[in-house]
């Protein structure tokens, strides 16, 4: 991995802490019975998510494109990476009640069952955050 490419990853790793409140580390070694670029997948999508797109404040600021985020993963079904999305926008300032709305468009728009579903990773959020 050249010196730019690994300045670039632990950039987007402390981004990423920043965001979350904790280090992505943990989510992102490579078991032995993945092949031997799962690494260079785990590190490309780091940089391009939190090295590139989130620290993009200069018209979008973080607590909106937080809200777009819980938005996307709520509507596509992807509970694992809304529950990141969440506490991402928690930490930046989101309110419960900001939430709630968002999963009101999300019902009004993708469907109540989508919405339901991704409320309910919400609900378990809100608990951690209390």
């Amino acid at each position: 991995m050249s010196e730019s490419i690994d300045r670039d990853y632990t950039t987007a790793l402390n981004e990423a802490e920043k965001l979350l409140g904790f280090r992505l580390e943990r989510f992102l070694e490579t078991a032995p019975t993945e092949p031997e670029n799962a690494e260079d997948f785990k590190r490309i999508a780091t940089i391009q998510a939190f090295g590139d797109a989130w620290p993009r404040t200069d018209h979008l600021d973080t607590h909106t494109r937080a809200l777009v985020s819980v938005t996307i993963a709520a509507s596509l079904g992807v509970l694992e990476p809304l529950r990141g999305q969440l506490r991402i926008a928690l930490n930046s300032g989101a309110t419960k009640e900001q939430i709630v709305e968002v999963f009101i468009q999300i019902a009004a728009y993708a469907g109540v069952a989508r919405a339901f579903e991704g409320y309910g990773i919400a609900t378990e959020v809100f608990a951690e955050q209390a």
